[in-house]
């Protein structure tokens, strides 16, 4: 049975039929109210309040009672642990990829255990995030990365509530809103620039401008590319898996969010590919698949290394990429990373008509929403295609001096 103990006095009957307090030994030393109570999983727990509290004891009893008869019963004691130990719990525990859960260590470690890392999960109240907030701004992070750090660390909290370690997630209130981040508008290459760039890549190397520009590779999506991801009986390329690097280790993985897709192989690049395998034949290059330690396997690469191993995206930025940008006069920033040749490839689909739904499928973004959102700035101006379309629609009526006739 839940009920209140007072540690400090003692009710017995007087002599006159009326019950009176009799102070404990015990009386005046450490908290008065003790309330006692038996959790669902049958452990008898216990919360004491100070005297002249005992409403505030009534009060926690009655709420304890109430979610263990909803279901939503947190015990106080869970969220005694603290942040850094339950998200470093839960990062040993998550089933996400090696490198994201890089990333999630590095930012925890750099941003947030300094913080209130070994503050108990409990006390990481709204006030703590706002505190947190003004700290990162001080330290002159971008909006962007302040806003992912919102995100990952709202995600654990959100675990913790999923796991009955806190009551509610502290980022959920109204006052805690994520840093505000305009992404800048994606500035594609004109295919004079795209022209002028490829010929300063290196030659072994030349055919990663075709495949980003031409087909909307991602890099580690052009290192991937094998001959058994051309299509023999149609112009189509099967975009299977990328190389990525993950603690120093390259390895074979899906493409971004796992999505396998194919994507129309224009006959120019796949010249380009022709004359590249004749130059550069592809070499059987083994690494483990989706992991440091997944099974071994063997694909044969379109792109290599002199030495015949699969290339990786730190060398290659910085000895292939970077000295092309600087030899084109392009500014080298992170706006004219490798990315941008996805841009371009974006921009020249949408002037030539093509829907939003298919440059998303090509993409390989997960939702057509996501690529307008991104591009919509590079769509023909609506009155440029109302005018088309209306003189296209016209273009076979009968001319009459007066113009169009009217009813």
């Amino acid at each position: 049975m839940a009920h209140i103990v007072d540690r400090w006095y003692r009710t017995i009957p007087g002599p006159d039929g009326k019950s009176r307090q009799e102070p404990k030994p015990e009386c005046g030393q450490g908290m008065r109210y003790r309330v006692r109570y038996t959790a669902p999983d049958g452990k008898e727990k216990s919360q004491s309040f100070p005297d002249k509290k005992k409403r505030e004891a009534q009060a926690f009893l009655a709420r304890v009672q109430a979610d263990i008869l909803k279901g939503t019963y947190v015990d106080p004691d869970a969220g005694r642990i603290t942040f850094k130990r339950y998200a470093d719990d839960w990062l040993a525990a998550a089933t996400t990829d090696e490198l994201t859960r890089d990333r999630l260590e590095y930012e925890f470690r750099l941003h947030v255990y300094p913080a209130f890392g070994d503050q108990a999960l409990t006390a990481i109240q709204p006030a703590t995030i706002r505190a947190w907030a003004h700290q990162l701004q001080a330290k002159g992070l971008a909006a962007s990365y302040r806003r992912v750090l919102f995100n990952d660390v709202s995600m654990i909290f959100n675990a913790a509530v999923d796991d009955r370690k806190v009551v509610s997630n502290p980022f959920a209130v109204k006052t805690i809103r994520p840093p505000k981040h305009q992404a800048p508008k994606v500035v594609p290459w004109p295919n004079d620039l795209r022209a002028r760039f490829r010929a300063a890549v290196a030659d072994r190397y030349r055919v990663t401008v075709d495949l980003g520009a031409g087909c909307g590779l991602r890099q580690g999506e052009i290192f991937g590319v094998s001959p058994n991801d051309v299509d023999p009986a149609r112009p189509v390329l099967h975009v299977t898996r990328q190389v990525k690097l993950v603690r120093g280790r390259l390895i074979f993985a899906p493409p971004k969010g796992g999505k396998v897709r194919d994507v129309p192989l224009p006959e120019s690049v796949s010249r380009r590919l022709t004359e590249h395998a004749k130059q550069y034949p592809p070499v059987d290059v083994t690494l483990p698949w989706g992991s440091s330690t997944g099974e071994p396997r063997t694909v044969p690469l379109y792109l290599t290394t002199p030495a015949g191993t699969a290339l990786s995206r730190t060398a290659f930025n910085s000895g292939v990429w970077k000295p092309a940008i600087r030899a084109t006069g392009v500014p080298d920033n992170r706006h004219n990373g490798m990315h941008v040749l996805r841009h371009t490839y974006a921009s020249v689909l949408l002037d030539a008509g093509e829907s939003v739904k298919a440059l998303s499928a090509y993409l390989g973004h997960s939702d057509p929403g996501f690529t307008l959102r991104i591009y919509t700035h590079l769509l023909p101006a609506s009155e440029d295609r109302t005018r088309r379309a209306i003189d296209h629609a016209f273009a076979d009526d009968p001319q009459t001096p007066d113009g169009l006739e009217t009813a």
